[in-house]
């Protein structure tokens, strides 16, 4: 079987496609036939040792994918062969609060999915919905299990509430999408013209040119009424200025900080943040239970992930290459067919 290696820190070049024996999964253990993959802007920091957990040298990288158990171990009870799975991205995380034991991540301390075939813990995996290809359920781990987590740490998501996300990348897109099928009034925020068309096609009520405008908090303070948004997933930063178009009150998803180079361009001043009575909340993607609810969740409404781009097994270093040059709309996908 094909498989990739990294060296974290090394860049493109000593991301390697190699081979080796398919392996023999064990006690409470499933082989899956990897299928297809997703990469994202996360693989990018990852190839570079610029990510906030620890990267085994010659780890097998990605934690997006999604196939077939082809062979079970003893005391499987989860999956039988044939099954339609996917990953967890921190398989070890089942249910409840996140803690550093369970702090193991495909793809950066423990081989990950970039694979043909990959031995898996049961405990690990979900099940995908039929009416979803391979592809498609490959868009789903991280960025989806994310945004599904922000929307539903803390206070329920309430029908006529306003959530604001930022930006068009992944999780904002899936969040977005689940916030207008749960009665939400959405704001988005993006760079291009282009972008504000494929938004307000999802179902975006308004979309705000952060580019053109910058004060864009002012502006969802204006489309409130000077209300401000019940609930804003920040994706992009900065963060003070989320907390500016908060509602008292709101709550503030706070994701992948460390993506974006301003996300802590100003401090964050105490007696704002006490006076918009905002609560700030970090987001660690999700639990193998907030997959499983989110999958609940699209069954219902028979939502689909936004597709970008779709490149083959052997063209990962041009589908990374092409994440990094920006401007895409929607996921990435590997795929294995």
């Amino acid at each position: 079987m094909r498989h990739y290696r990294l060296e974290p820190g090394r860049g493109l070049e000593w991301l390697t496609l190699q081979q080796r024996a398919v392996p023999t999964p064990g006690r409470n253990q499933v082989l899956v036939r990897i299928r297809a993959n997703a990469v994202g802007f996360r693989d990018l920091l990852v190839l570079a040792n610029n990510y906030p957990l620890p990267i085994t040298p010659g780890v097998v990288p990605g934690c997006e994918g999604a196939g077939e158990v082809v062979a079970i171990g003893a005391d499987v009870t989860r999956f039988g062969v044939g099954d339609r799975v996917a990953a967890a991205v921190f398989p070890q995380w089942v249910d409840g609060p996140f803690r550093f034991d369970s702090a193991a991540q495909l793809g950066t301390m423990i081989d990950g999915v970039l694979t043909e075939y990959v031995v898996l813990d049961e405990q690990g995996l979900v099940r995908i919905p039929e009416y979803l290809s391979y592809e498609e359920a490959a868009a789903l781990p991280l960025a989806a299990v994310t945004a599904w987590h922000a929307l539903t740490a803390g206070a329920p998501l309430r029908p006529g509430q306003t959530v604001l996300t930022l930006g068009s990348g992944a999780v904002s897109l899936f969040a977005a999408q689940l916030a207008v099928v749960a009665g939400a009034r959405v704001i988005t925020t993006t760079s291009s013209a282009a972008k504000a068309d494929r938004l307000r096609k999802l179902g975006v009520d308004e979309v705000i040119d952060y580019r053109r405008n910058p004060d864009w908090h002012e502006a969802v303070r204006e489309l409130t009424g000077g209300a401000g948004a019940d609930r804003i997933v920040d994706s992009a930063g900065p963060l003070h200025k989320s907390i500016r178009a908060a509602a008292l009150g709101g709550e503030i998803a706070l994701v992948g900080y460390w993506l974006s180079g301003d996300a802590g361009a100003e401090p964050i001043d105490p007696e704002l943040l006490f006076n918009t009575g905002a609560v700030v909340r970090p987001i660690a993607t999700g639990s193998r239970a907030h997959f499983e609810a989110l999958i609940q969740a699209l069954t219902v409404h028979r939502l689909r992930p936004v597709i970008d781009r779709v490149f083959a097994f052997d063209q990962l270093p041009e589908a990374l290459t092409y994440i990094g040059s920006g401007g895409g709309f929607g996921k990435v996908i590997v795929s294995h067919s």
